[in-house]
């Protein structure tokens, strides 16, 4: 049985990103089969952080920072963290709006853990404020907190490198190497997509490009594709009336008790919970 989203708990659903403020709650976070940029920004409390490249103590004010297709994960008791989940497509944008790289660019984060940022922290605790505010004009200024706050990430936590093989398609910014298969995720999200099925449209064979996709996401094509389905399943929650079963079905999950899940996995809430903290 669902339970009711903890008042601690305010969820801003936006086209680019997501934001998710949790006050004093219990933190269990990850970031595993992702295509999003991540960015979990400690306000108050201390939280265990692991990656494939080391793990750590976080104290506040600190933040962890994920890149589309790494694995991180965090834990902690009694913390107050925020959440920013950002489109690559968004985060690029800013990047060449702020003139700092061109459209062809890959951005990644080579340290994970960020502190002793005083302009970062002010930036999240700004955000956070918002959040918690309802005050009139409060998704103006949650756009421009957010955007200011991935130019700061680009400007000081960034590695923006030429990439080639990267371009901006119909559905964002996607490796053109598998960028048809990409469009047929997207195309079929309610569907089982068969690897075949996949590797058929990038004109590849199933092993090529299984290891090909991993290589240039760094996720398997199923847990993209799974992926995917859980953000237009946040979407659908925050700009439909659509049941949780119908929700579910229309992400290709034939158990509304195995999307739950998998949901809570993704999000740290149910779909019920997380419909109700919807700002």
């Amino acid at each position: 049985m669902d339970t009711p989203a903890p008042a601690n708990d305010k969820v801003l659903v936006h086209e680019h990103y997501t934001v998710h403020l949790r006050q004093r709650g219990r933190a269990q976070w990850s970031s595993e089969a992702r295509q999003t940029y991540a960015a979990l920004f400690l306000l108050q409390g201390a939280l265990s952080w692991t990656d494939a490249r080391g793990a750590g103590e976080m104290l506040a004010p600190a933040a962890l920072l994920v890149a589309p297709g790494e694995s991180a994960s965090a834990h902690g008791r009694h913390a107050t963290y925020l959440l920013a989940t950002l489109a690559p497509a968004y985060v690029l944008d800013c990047a060449v709006r702020a003139r700092l790289t061109r459209a062809d660019a890959r951005i990644t984060f080579p340290a994970p853990a960020v502190a002793h940022d005083a302009r970062l922290a002010h930036l999240a605790s700004d955000l956070a404020d918002e959040l918690r505010a309802a005050e009139a004009g409060q998704e103006l200024m949650i756009s421009a907190l957010v955007e200011q706050l991935t130019v700061h990430l680009l400007r000081r936590h960034a590695h923006i490198r030429r990439a080639d093989e990267l371009e901006l398609s119909r559905v964002g910014l996607v490796d053109r190497r598998v960028r048809r298969a990409v469009e047929l995720m997207h195309a079929q999200l309610a569907e089982d997509v068969p690897l075949e099925e996949m590797a058929a449209a990038a004109y590849l064979s199933p092993f090529h490009f299984a290891r090909l996709f991993k290589k240039v996401t760094g996720m398997s094509p199923h847990a993209y594709l799974a992926a995917l389905r859980l953000e237009r399943a946040q979407a659908l929650l925050a700009t439909t009336d659509l049941s949780i079963t119908e929700v579910s079905a229309r992400v290709g999950y034939t158990s509304p008790s195995h999307f739950a899940k998998a949901f809570r996995q993704a999000t740290g809430l149910s779909p019920r919970a997380f419909r109700a903290a919807l700002m």
